[in-house]
């Protein structure tokens, strides 16, 4: 196929999960795979992280879930969303661990278990700062009651989500932890016990690697990209996926000559300009042509104008390019490198915008 490609080094993938495990002195890692793998395969990361000892995965959607399952991966799954009352029978069915964040949710459960004397395996989720899902602070003694009386045998776990672990300053974090540890206190002191405690993600490897409780979230490192530029970076990640894009069109212009939408690029001189396959539509980022280049047998060449839907064009200069080679978009091989990082810091995005934005006509090539 002509267009866009995505090479995911499934070996980077499990070098990187070792990497991680060991900077976290071996503690088990949740590898989070919502997001189709954060655009990488859900299917095949999953499969590999499996192989490689990983004993929970986690998703969003209920739906994300039932694919895995599909496809015959039989370890732990947590669904990160709110709870569906629709979704329970099908979680004790599929054997897929469920996520408590609201006092409307002990309901449903009850009502379930009522009904049919079963109950799917949950966590529960403590809301200590971000504000989004989670049973709130101030409500946490009550659920833990409930939980407590009726709900114990299938409550495997309780977690909290960070909103500034990848940031410089860890003051919000810290205090968001010392609220955690409260709800811990009042648990313990219930006599409740949980599996699984978590509340470390990606941000805390780097930041907190202290706060690993019983497993670690983990997912933008895995993928080998760091989740922000606050965080230390000496870890020794590596991208797994290599995005490019194949030249279909060269064309010698003269000086003067503007170039795509707009006009608003002009070549300086007498020049080279490639037609690169690849667009927006296909998740590569329009505003990054601004300052953006391509990678091509170990040399940077420059975007030129704006990012089309299904195109965009490279100035090659004076330089030999052949039709049907492929550009390198981002991610590194033996010859070119161009980390995601970069593009993001320089277009005000994220790695988690980028990487989850490859789409479209983007085939995914899985390298082991």
């Amino acid at each position: 196929m002509v267009g866009p490609k995505a090479y995911i080094h499934l070996d980077r993938l499990i070098h990187n999960y070792h990497v991680i495990r060991d900077r976290i002195g071996g503690s088990p890692i949740m590898g989070v795979v919502k997001a189709n793998g954060y655009g990488h395969g859900a299917i095949e990361c999953s499969k590999a992280l499996v192989q490689e000892g990983c004993e929970f995965l986690a998703v969003f959607t209920f739906d994300e879930a039932m694919k895995l399952r599909e496809a015959d991966i039989e370890t732990n799954i947590m669904i990160f969303s709110r709870m569906q009352r629709e979704f329970i029978a099908d979680a004790v069915e599929y054997n897929i661990t469920l996520n408590l964040s609201g006092t409307d949710d002990i309901k449903h459960l009850e009502e379930f278990a009522e009904q049919s004397g079963l109950c799917p395996k949950f966590h529960l989720k403590v809301d200590t700062g971000m504000n989004r899902l989670g049973v709130p602070f101030d409500e946490a003694a009550i659920v833990l009651k409930k939980i407590s009386t009726k709900l114990l045998l299938h409550c495997e776990g309780i977690y909290s989500h960070y909103a500034t672990a990848d940031e410089g300053d860890l003051t919000y974090a810290e205090w968001q932890l010392e609220q955690f540890k409260l709800v811990l206190s009042l648990a313990d002191e219930m006599g409740l016990r949980f599996k699984y405690c978590h509340f470390s993600n990606s941000g805390t490897v780097l930041n907190m690697p202290q706060t690993n409780f019983d497993i670690v979230r983990v997912g933008m490192l895995l993928y080998g990209a760091f989740p922000s530029d606050e965080v230390p970076t000496d870890l020794d990640i590596k991208p797994v996926m290599e995005f490019r894009g194949p030249i279909i069109s060269l064309r010698r212009v003269t000086e003067g000559t503007k170039v795509s939408y707009g006009g608003v690029w002009e070549s300086g001189k007498d020049t080279t300009i490639g037609v690169i396959q690849t667009g927006f539509a296909d998740g590569f980022p329009r505003n990054w042509y601004k300052s953006g280049y391509v990678v091509y047998k170990g040399k940077p060449y420059p975007i030129a104008g704006r990012i089309c839907m299904d195109q965009f064009m490279v100035n090659f200069g004076d330089d030999k390019a052949e039709i049907g080679d492929e550009v390198l978009l981002f991610g590194e091989n033996d010859t070119d490198s161009l980390h995601m990082e970069e593009i993001a810091q320089q277009i005000n995005s994220t790695p988690y915008v980028l990487s989850t934005g490859i789409h479209g006509r983007t085939e995914r090539i899985y390298l082991t």
